[in-house]
C-alpha cells in the first residue's frame, strides 16, 4: 500500500497493491499495522455503506467534536467524485477542497481526517460506497454545508441542475455560516 500526499496537510490518498491473473484480482483494503507502518494510527469503529444512482450527490457532511469522525473512503462498485473540505480554523488550507475521482476500477481510497466535511456525487449508473470511521455516529454533533455554495466552487464532476439531492442536504448551510466546531 502506498500513501500519495495531497497538498491539505494530513488528507492522503492510499493506493493498495494490487495482485492480478487470470482469475482476477485480490488486495488488501485495510491492513491496521501496515497503515501503522506509514504513520496512520486510527481505530476504526463503524463501517458504513451506501448504494446511489447517478446523478446523486450526497453532503457535504461532518461531525463536531467530541464525536468528530475520520473516514476511510471508497468504492466496492462503480464511480464517484469525492468532495473534502478543511474546516480547520488554524488550517492554512482552512476553506480550500480537494476533489478526487474514487472507483472500483482505480481502487484509491481517500483518509478524510476529523475537521473536514465529506460529499460525493455518483458519477457512473450506480455506485456502492463503504466508508469506515474512528468515531459512532451522533446526529446531535452532525453538521453540514450546502452542496453548491458559490464561495467553495466545488467541481462535481456533473451538472447540478439535475442533481438527486435529499431535503436535508438542500436544505445545509453555506460555508460561512456551518456551525463547524474545528
Amino acid at each position: 500500500m502506498n500513501i500519495e500526499k495531497t497538498f491539505i496537510k494530513d488528507l492522503v490518498v492510499l493506493i493498495p497493491a494490487v495482485f492480478e491473473d487470470e482469475r482476477g484480482y485480490f488486495f488488501e483494503a485495510y491492513n491496521k499495522s501496515k497503515l501503522e507502518d506509514l504513520g496512520v494510527q486510527i481505530d476504526f469503529v463503524q463501517d458504513n455503506q451506501s448504494f446511489s444512482k447517478k446523478g446523486t450527490l450526497r453532503g457535504l457532511h461532518y461531525q463536531n467534536p467530541p464525536f468528530a469522525q475520520t473516514k476511510l473512503v471508497r468504492v466496492l462498485e462503480g464511480e464517484i467524485m469525492d468532495v473534502v473540505v478543511d474546516l480547520r480554523k488554524d488550517s492554512p488550507t482552512f476553506g480550500k477542497h480537494f476533489e478526487i475521482v474514487l472507483s472500483s476500477e482505480n481502487k484509491k481510497q481517500i483518509l478524510v481526517p476529523q475537521g473536514f466535511a465529506h460529499g460525493f456525487s455518483v458519477l457512473s449508473e450506480t455506485a456502492v460506497v463503504l466508508y469506515k470511521c474512528d468515531q459512532y455516529y451522533n446526529k446531535k454533533s452532525e453538521g453540514g454545508i450546502r452542496y453548491d455554495d458559490v464561495n467553495l466552487n466545488i467541481d462535481w464532476g456533473m451538472d447540478l441542475s439535475e442533481a438527486i439531492v435529499s431535503e436535508k442536504d438542500v436544505l445545509l448551510p453555506d460555508f460561512s455560516n456551518c456551525n463547524s466546531q474545528f
